[in-house]
C-alpha cells in the first residue's frame, strides 16, 4: 500500500510542482484575449465556464484507456505504477498542456496545423491524414466498446433469475442482435454531438457523466484503503509478472498497453476543442495539465484495484483468462462487490460514459480537422453535414473489422501520434529560445520514438522481428531524430 500511496501523492504533487514549471515556461498571459471571445461563432468557438471545460476535457481524453488499459497493463507488475506516475507528470500532462496552449495562442487551430507550423508542410499533410484516420478509428472503437458494455449491463438487469430474457427482448434480438441496436443508438448520438453547437449536448451532459466517472474512482479508492494488504510493493521487484513474459516484454509492450493513463497522442487532438472555449489563459494548467493528472490518478486506482480484488498479479491473470481476457467483467465485479448494487450501477454508468464521451469528440475533432484542411467554415449546418457524412460512413465501414485488430492498431497509432506531437512541441520551445526548456519535451519525444518504433518492429501485428533487433532499430531512429534536432538547433543559433 505504501507504493500506491507514494504514487498517488506523486501525481498530485506533480501537478502543483512540475505543472507550475511548465506553465511558467510557456508564459501565460491572463490579459490576452482568447479565441472563444475574438472568434466566437456560436458552434465551436464559445466561452464556457472553466469547471465545465475541465470536465469536458477530462471526459474527452479518458475513454476506456485509464480503466481497461491500466488493468491490462498492471499485469506486467509494479513497473506499471512507475509508468503511470512518471509518464503522466513528465509526458502526458506536458503533451496535453502545451498542445492546448499553443492552439489557444494560434486561434484554436487543430493538431495538424500545430505540427505543420513546426515541422513543415509535408509533415502537416501527413498529420492531417494520420490524425483523421486515428480519430475515425477512435470513433469506430468507441462505438463498439460502449455498445458491448450497455448490452452486457442491459441483459444482466433485464434477465430473470433463471437468466432467460423477456419475450419482447428476444423478439428484438431475433430481428437484429441486441448489441447492434445499441451500436445504432450510440452512432445516432455521435452524429448529434458532432453536428450541434458544443454547448447543446457536450456542454450540458458532460458534467453529469464526469460526476459518475469521478464517483466510481473515489468509491473504489476508499475501498482500496480497506484492502491495502493485498497490494504488492515495488520493493518486491520490477521484473515482468505477465503470464506471457517471454513473448511480451515490459519494454515496449507495457508502454503501449497503458496509453491514456500516461501518454496519449489522441489527447492532443482534443485539447484544441477546449482551447476554443477557454475564457482566460490562466485556466490552461488546471484544465489541460490537471485533466491529464486526474486521468493518471484514475489509471492508478484501477491498476491497484485489479490486483487488490484478485489478490495478486497471478490471480489477476487467472481471473482475466477465465473471463475471456475482458476487463469489463472484472470492472463489473469490482464495482458491484465493493460499491453495492446502486454504487456499482453508478460506477458502470461511468464506464459507459467514458468511451462515449471520447468517441463523440473524436468525430467532432475529425470534422474540425477536415474543415481546417478544406477551408470550409462550420457555422452553417449544411457545411457541417458536408464533412460529417463521409466521416461517419468511413467510421461505419471500419466497425466491420475485427475489434481485437482495431484495438491493437488504435493503441499503436495513438502512441505514434504522440511522437509527432512531442517533436513539434520540442521545435516550438527551441524556436521560442527559452533556454534549455525544450528538454522537457525532447526527452519524452526520444523515449516515445523508441517505444513506438520498437513496438511496430517487434509486435505480432507489426513486423514480428527479433526483440533485440527491434529495440535497436527504435534506438537508431531516435538517434537520427536527435541528430536532426541538433542540426536544427545549430541553424537557429546561427541566425
Amino acid at each position: 500500500m505504501i507504493t500506491f500511496l507514494v504514487a498517488l501523492c506523486a501525481l498530485i504533487g506533480g501537478y502543483f510542482l512540475y505543472g507550475a514549471v511548465v506553465d511558467r515556461v510557456f508564459g501565460v498571459d491572463p490579459s490576452r484575449p482568447t479565441p472563444a471571445v475574438t472568434m466566437a461563432d456560436g458552434v465551436d468557438y464559445m466561452p464556457l465556464p472553466s469547471w465545465r471545460i475541465f470536465l469536458i476535457q477530462f471526459l474527452n481524453i479518458a475513454g476506456l484507456g485509464p480503466i481497461f488499459g491500466a488493468i491490462m497493463g498492471v499485469l506486467y507488475g509494479p513497473a506499471a505504477y512507475l509508468w503511470i506516475v512518471f509518464g503522466t507528470i513528465f509526458g502526458g500532462a506536458v503533451h496535453d498542456y502545451l498542445s492546448g496552449m499553443i492552439s489557444l495562442r494560434r486561434g484554436g487551430v487543430s493538431l495538424p496545423e500545430i505540427v505543420g507550423n513546426e515541422l513543415g508542410n509535408g509533415v502537416k499533410q501527413l498529420m492531417r491524414l494520420f490524425s483523421l484516420l486515428l480519430l475515425i478509428l477512435v470513433g469506430a472503437v468507441f462505438v463498439i466498446n460502449p455498445a458491448e458494455i450497455i448490452t452486457a449491463i442491459f441483459t444482466q438487469y433485464v434477465a430473470g433469475d433463471d437468466g432467460v430474457m423477456p419475450a419482447w427482448v428476444q423478439a428484438i434480438d431475433n430481428i437484429m442482435p441486441l448489441q447492434w441496436w445499441f451500436v445504432i443508438l450510440v452512432f445516432v448520438y455521435y452524429l448529434l454531438a458532432t453536428l450541434l453547437p458544443v454547448d447543446k449536448i457536450i456542454g450540458k451532459i458532460y458534467p453529469l457523466f464526469g460526476v459518475a466517472l469521478l464517483f466510481m474512482a473515489m468509491g473504489v479508492l476508499v475501498v482500496l484503503f480497506f484492502n491495502m494488504d493485498a497490494l504488492p510493493e515495488i520493493t518486491d521487484g520490477l521484473h515482468n509478472r505477465h503470464p506471457q513474459a517471454d513473448s511480451l516484454p515490459i519494454f515496449p509492450m507495457m508502454f503501449i498497453s497503458i496509453a491514456c493513463g500516461a501518454v496519449s497522442g489522441f489527447h492532443a487532438t482534443q485539447s484544441p476543442l477546449m482551447a476554443r472555449c477557454l475564457k482566460n489563459e490562466k485556466m490552461g494548467r488546471p484544465i489541460f495539465y490537471g485533466a491529464m493528472v486526474t486521468e493518471g490518478v484514475l489509471a492508478l486506482i484501477w491498476a491497484a484495484a485489479a490486483v487488490a480484488f484478485t489478490g495478486s498479479y497471478e490471480g489477476l491473470a487467472s481471473y482475466l483468462a477465465e473471463n475471456g481476457n475482458k476487463p469489463l467483467v472484472l470492472v463489473n465485479d469490482i464495482s458491484v462487490t465493493w460499491l453495492g448494487s446502486l454504487g456499482g450501477f453508478l460506477a458502470l454508468l461511468g464506464v459507459i460514459f467514458a468511451p462515449i464521451t471520447s468517441g463523440d469528440t473524436a468525430l467532432r475533432s475529425a470534422r474540425l480537422i477536415a474543415a481546417d484542411f478544406l477551408h470550409i467554415e462550420q457555422s452553417s449546418m449544411r457545411n457541417r453535414l458536408l464533412i460529417t457524412i463521409p466521416i461517419f460512413l468511413l467510421s461505419a465501414f471500419i466497425m466491420m473489422i475485427d475489434f481485437n485488430i482495431l484495438w491493437r492498431y488504435f493503441a499503436w497509432s495513438n502512441q505514434a501520434l504522440s511522437v509527432f506531437t512531442f517533436w513539434s512541441l520540442t521545435v516550438f520551445l527551441a524556436r521560442e529560445r527559452r533556454g534549455m526548456s525544450y528538454l522537457m519535451t525532447l526527452i519524452p519525444a526520444l523515449f516515445m520514438t523508441v517505444v513506438c518504433v520498437s513496438y511496430i518492429m517487434f509486435a505480432p501485428e507489426g513486423l514480428s522481428l527479433n526483440y533485440h533487433l527491434s529495440v535497436g532499430v527504435g534506438l537508431g531512429v531516435a538517434t537520427i531524430f536527435a541528430l536532426l534536432f541538433v542540426r536544427f538547433k545549430r541553424t537557429l543559433c546561427s541566425k
